[in-house]
C-alpha cells in the first residue's frame, strides 16, 4: 500500500506543475484571446465589448480573404512538393546503398537549422546570389529577385518552407518503409510485381499511416507559415505574400488590431481543427478499405 501511495505522490508531483504551466501559457492565453475577440481592444487601454461586429468585418475584408487564399494555396502547393520528394528520397535512403547513414544525418541537417535563419540565408540568396547568376550566366529569368515580383514571391517560400520540411518528413516514411515486412516483397517478387506496381499495390497501402502523419503535419505547420515570411519578404510584394499568422501579428500586436485579429485567429484555429479532422478522416477510412 505504501509502495502505491508513494507512485501515486510521485506522479501527482510531475503531472501537476506540468498541467499548472499548460494552463498559464496555453489555455488562460487561448481564452483570453476568445474574450478579446469580442472588443474593440487595441492592445493596450481600455476596451469595450462590440459583440460578433469583429467576426462580421472578417468575411467582408479583401485583406483577409487575400491572406487565407495565399496560404491555402502555400499549404497545398508545399505539402505536395515535401511529402512526393520526402518519398522519393525515403525510397532511396531505405535501398541498400552504401553511406545511407551519413546521408540520412545530411537530409536532416535543414531540420535542425531555425526557419528565421533559413529564411534569411535564402532571402540573400534570392535577392543576390541568382540574379547576380542569371547575369553571368546570360539567364534572363534569373536576373531579377523571385522577392520582389509578386507572382514569384510566392513559389520562394514554397522552396524554403519545403526544403526545411522534407527532413522530418523523410526520416518519418522511412521508419514506415522499414516496418514492411521482407516476405511481402518476395510475394509480389514471385506475382512478377515490379518497379512502380510494386511501389502501388506493396509499399504504399503498408505506409499509409506514414503518410497521414505527414500529410496532417504538413498541413497544418504550412498553414501556420510566419517565419519564412517574416524574413524573406514580410508580406510583400504588395501584400501578396501576406499569410494569416503573420496577418495576425503584424495587424493584431503593430497595427493596433488586437481585438479584430483576436477573432481572425479563432476563426483560424477552427479552419485549421476542421481541415485536420478530415484528413484524418478520410485517411482513417482508405486504411480501412485496405
Amino acid at each position: 500500500m505504501k509502495k502505491v501511495n508513494d507512485s501515486k505522490r510521485t506522479y501527482m508531483l510531475i503531472t501537476i506543475p506540468i498541467l499548472a504551466l499548460f494552463v498559464c501559457f496555453n489555455t488562460v492565453p487561448l481564452i483570453r484571446g476568445v474574450i478579446y475577440s469580442f472588443t474593440n481592444f487595441k492592445g493596450f487601454g481600455t476596451y469595450d465589448f462590440v459583440g460578433f461586429r469583429n467576426y462580421m468585418d472578417l468575411f467582408t475584408d479583401p485583406r483577409i480573404g487575400g491572406s487565407y487564399l495565399f496560404t491555402i494555396k502555400l499549404a497545398v502547393a508545399a505539402t505536395i512538393v515535401t511529402n512526393v520528394i520526402s518519398l522519393i528520397l525515403a525510397l532511396g535512403l531505405n535501398s541498400r546503398i552504401k553511406g545511407k547513414t551519413f546521408l540520412r544525418a545530411a537530409y536532416f541537417v535543414p531540420n535542425v537549422l531555425g526557419a528565421l535563419v533559413v529564411g534569411y540565408i535564402f532571402q540573400y540568396l534570392f535577392t543576390y546570389i541568382l540574379p547576380g547568376l542569371g547575369d553571368a550566366l546570360g539567364i534572363e529569368a534569373l536576373q531579377g529577385s523571385m522577392l520582389s515580383n509578386s507572382k514569384t514571391a510566392w513559389i520562394a517560400i514554397v522552396i524554403v518552407c519545403a526544403w526545411q520540411s522534407i527532413a522530418m518528413n523523410t526520416i518519418i516514411y522511412i521508419s514506415g518503409l522499414q516496418t514492411v515486412p521482407e516476405d511481402v516483397y518476395e510475394a509480389g517478387d514471385l506475382d512478377g510485381a515490379t518497379g512502380w506496381k510494386k511501389f502501388r499495390y506493396l509499399t504504399f497501402p503498408l505506409i499509409i499511416p506514414f503518410f497521414t502523419i505527414n500529410m496532417v503535419l504538413c498541413v497544418k505547420n504550412f498553414l501556420m507559415v510566419f517565419d519564412q515570411i517574416m524574413a524573406m519578404t514580410k508580406g510583400g510584394p504588395e501584400q501578396s505574400t501576406e499569410s494569416i499568422s503573420y496577418l495576425i501579428y503584424n495587424n493584431g500586436l503593430s497595427g493596433g488590431s488586437f481585438g479584430y485579429q483576436s477573432a481572425n485567429a479563432v476563426v483560424f484555429f477552427i479552419v485549421i481543427v476542421a481541415i485536420s479532422v478530415a484528413q484524418m478522416t478520410i485517411s482513417s477510412k482508405k486504411e480501412e478499405q485496405l
